[in-house]
């Protein structure tokens, strides 16, 4: 079954298919994370009729009822450290099941701005993950974005919310464009779920010189929380234990404890 998604993804490589990113470089990253000493969990989902790595973590000591969809940053993979490889392994020890998905690319050195065309196939990636976690048994599914993925999260939510019970970001930012899906602060406006707004101290400019935006626009939203985490930078290689205990910690609290 491997080799044939593999088959499949090479397939789409080589006829360009229509709306895909960097797809060698998606086919890249799944090698690699298959081949790692110990890599488990690797599972291919499709959507648009495109296959995708994802890497899957069953929670510990319970079932699988609670879930949460692992979005990584920018023109990275759905095993990046700290941030995302730290979220993926420690929720499911906090009874948090986890699918963290490969987001679409683009080539080497592309901006930001080169990503927001890719927002659309992102959406169908997240519904992708949302119904799998719902075919084993997930009844309540939150999103955790970082960096771009926190982006494309919350146009996933600004276009559908159906399915989803939360959501967290981690260094949102406020773009300066004019595309629509860049329009992350109507985004934030418009959502009514449980959101957890994570930035850190010396966060990218488009992070925390927004911060203060980014809470006065979810203010309507009852259920809004923000949180700074002082002395990191958007890496958050000081101390991600921090930051990933500040989610599951919310976690539990918004959706109720396992």
């Amino acid at each position: 079954m491997r080799l044939r998604l593999l088959g499949l993804l090479m397939l789409s490589v080589a006829m360009g298919a229509v709306q895909a990113g960097n797809r060698q470089r998606e086919l890249d990253y799944a090698n690699g994370l298959q081949q790692s000493a110990g890599q488990s969990g690797g599972v291919w989902l499709t959507s648009g009729g495109q296959p995708f790595f994802a890497l899957f973590t069953e929670a510990e000591k319970t079932d699988n009822s609670r879930a949460v969809i692992v979005l990584h940053d920018m023109g990275e993979h759905p095993d990046q450290q700290p941030v995302v490889h730290g979220l993926r392994i420690v929720l499911p020890q906090h009874g948090w099941t986890t699918v963290s998905i490969q987001l679409p690319l683009r080539e080497m050195g592309a901006s930001r701005e080169d990503y927001y065309g890719l927002f659309d196939e992102a959406r169908g990636r997240i519904q992708a993950g949302a119904d799998y976690l719902r075919n084993r048994g997930a009844k309540n599914i939150a999103l955790v974005g970082y960096g771009m993925g926190a982006a494309m999260a919350a146009y996933t939510l600004s276009q559908d919310s159906k399915g989803l019970d939360a959501l967290a970001t981690i260094s949102l930012p406020l773009p300066d464009s004019a595309l629509p899906q860049a329009q992350i602060g109507e985004f934030i406006k418009n959502i009514a779920l449980p959101f957890l707004d994570v930035y850190a101290e010396f966060d990218l400019p488009e992070v925390a010189d927004t911060a203060r935006q980014r809470r006065m626009l979810g203010k309507d939203n009852p259920v809004y929380r923000q949180i700074r985490i002082n002395g990191e930078n958007h890496a958050y290689r000081h101390d991600p234990m921090m930051l990933i205990k500040r989610i599951y910690s919310w976690l539990a609290l918004s959706l109720g404890p396992n």
